[in-house]
């Protein structure tokens, strides 16, 4: 029987500089060797789940299937991947934690004393596990933060305890940072050599050194890390800043990186899977746009002090680029701060000058106005527009307000007290919250819904070729529309072409292509669905209806 294999990817000198994207690459290219490859994401966090950060702080919240809220890196996974993954591709320490606390208290050490070893074996565990549910050969293991963090030493540990057991099972790559000071100009390889003495510290070494920086490493920065670091000179792969991260797998194998990781794991390349080679035209074709269309994401995340962060809204600006990519369109995305339309009605004007907007999910009532404010003038003006979860609350909001003349319609999160709660927090949330518990209690994960007939939606979806009626999506959300109000808005022209099975949860909104040319809004989240080589439909209907409208104007 052959032996399972691990990859631990860890990070040198700072955060941010592209673990996740290696993780990808990597899983993408060892899958396209023939391999079956499951990628986990290890994160240092004491969170139990990704579900309670802040996103100005942290970045996106993606969901899985199950409904387990995660690090973003696990969308990038998948979309690398193009398929779902599991709940054991995900771990925090708080997680870990909490599972070796609890089988404490209820008696599942036999009254053992229990310690940090412990702990670092339910790691250790769950990494092994990971690997027989997914029934993969190659587990490749993202560790979250940098060496020389204490917050990720015991999956550290975890990892060399692996590797001791099983000395030619496992391989590490560290991603690491060049800077190139301005005032110096010139690479500095020296924080690498550092990060690397603070891995062996731990009693790792690297087999691997994926040296970041602006500009690809010449030979002499290449050679120099590598004596120091006590690695050959082929296994330090230069990766510069590029225009996508999408083209990072096929620079990686231009270093032939994954036939060294195999060797380095005693692996050879089986035959080519055909994944790679769509995953090649989707690179070419998204270089080689014939059109442009003009497309604004109106958000409340995007500011953090001096800087804009557009983490936190990854998958959707992912989303719009596959669907412009499948259609042969160069997307131009503008990212605009609701809070700047909530006072200077002039401001809206600026809309205009958009093929369409997209007003993504949220939580409070920080940036509600301005929100309202731009959908109520894309609705008036026939610009096209998605909204996604809160957008789509805060269309039938504006909704009701302007066309049902209910002046006080308003969201049970915002305003609990309101005249017109056409909003309103799902009767079981009521009692979690009553009760404090907010960490993974929405609804989430993968739900199914029922497609109106001649709708929108339908078209987008393409169900009626299919003959099918129901599609699944996934969640993340307390509140619905309040099924008292349906009535009304459905009389008053707004369609709920989608909704649960039963017909008690309205999943999508929209107005019909005579009234506008694209005005619809989603309860779930479509962008968590949206892959390179699979774009999602809602999103690639979207922007042909702007692509229309911009060749209109």
């Amino acid at each position: 029987m052959k032996s399972h294999k691990y990859i631990f990817v860890v990070g040198g000198v700072m955060s941010g500089v592209g673990k996740g994207i290696t993780t990808s690459s990597l899983g993408l290219i060892l899958q396209g060797k023939g391999y079956k490859v499951n990628l986990v994401k290890a994160d240092p966090y004491l969170n139990v789940d990704a579900g309670t950060m802040n996103p100005t702080e942290h970045g996106e919240v993606f969901v899985l299937n199950s409904g387990l809220e995660t690090d973003q890196d696990m969308g990038n996974y998948e979309r690398f991947l193009n398929r779902d993954l599991s709940n054991e591709d995900y771990m925090t320490s708080g997680m870990v934690y909490k599972y070796v606390i609890d089988k404490e208290r209820s008696l599942g050490f036999r009254g053992k004393c229990i310690d940090a070893d412990n702990v670092r074996d339910e790691i250790i565990h769950r990494f092994i596990n990971a690997g027989k549910v997914n029934k993969s050969e190659i587990s490749i293991i993202e560790i979250g933060g940098t060496v020389g963090d204490y917050q990720n030493i015991m999956f550290m540990e975890a990892a060399r305890v692996l590797k001791v057991k099983n000395p030619s099972d496992v391989a590490f790559v560290m991603v690491s940072y060049l800077p190139i000071p301005k005032t110096i100009g010139e690479m500095k390889s020296k924080p690498t050599q550092n990060a690397v003495r603070q891995l062996n510290s731990y009693g790792i070494h690297p087999d691997f050194i994926i040296a970041r920086a602006e500009v690809a490493l010449d030979s002499k920065r290449k050679e120099k890390i590598a004596m120091a670091c006590s690695i050959p000179i082929g296994n330090v792969i230069s990766a510069p800043d590029i225009g996508s991260v999408y083209d990072v797998p096929q620079n990686f194998e231009n270093d032939r990186i994954g036939e060294m990781v195999l060797k380095s794991l005693s692996l050879k390349s089986k035959k080519n899977s055909p994944g790679i080679n769509d995953w090649k035209k989707f690179v070419t074709r998204a270089k080689s746009q014939k059109g442009e269309v003009n497309i604004a994401i109106v958000g409340k995340y995007f500011n953090t002090g001096d800087f804009v962060l557009s983490d936190v809204y990854v998958s959707v600006i992912d989303a719009v680029k596959f669907s412009c990519y499948a259609l042969g369109l160069k997307p131009k995305l503008t990212w605009l701060v609701a809070q700047e339309f909530e006072n200077d009605k002039a401001k809206l004007k600026e809309l205009n000058k958009y093929d369409g907007v997209i007003v993504p999910g949220g939580f409070g009532e920080s940036g509600i106005v301005g929100k309202l404010n731009v959908i109520n003038y894309l609705r008036v003006n026939k610009i096209p527009f998605f909204g996604i979860c809160y957008g789509m609350q805060l269309l039938v909001i504006e909704y009701a307000r302007d066309v049902l003349k209910l002046k006080d319609a308003n969201t049970h999160e915002i305003n609990p007290n309101a005249t017109d709660l056409v909003v309103d927090i799902m009767p079981e949330q009521k009692k979690k919250l009553k009760d404090g518990k907010y960490g993974g209690t929405m609804r989430l994960g993968a739900y199914p819904c029922l497609i109106k007939k001649g709708t929108i939606a339908e078209r987008s979806y393409s169900l009626e070729a299919k003959n099918l009626k129901l599609i699944h999506e996934r969640h993340r959300h307390r509140y619905e529309v309040n099924p008292e109000y349906v009535q009304r808005l459905s009389d008053a022209g707004l369609v709920f072409s989608g909704t649960s099975p039963d017909g008690s949860l309205m999943e999508i909104a929209e107005l019909p292509k005579k009234i506008h040319p694209f005005f619809l809004g989603v309860q779930f989240h479509p962008e968590f669905l949206a892959r390179p080589l699979s774009p999602h439909p809602l999103f690639t209907a979207f922007v042909e209806a702007s692509q229309k409208t911009s060749r209109e104007a």
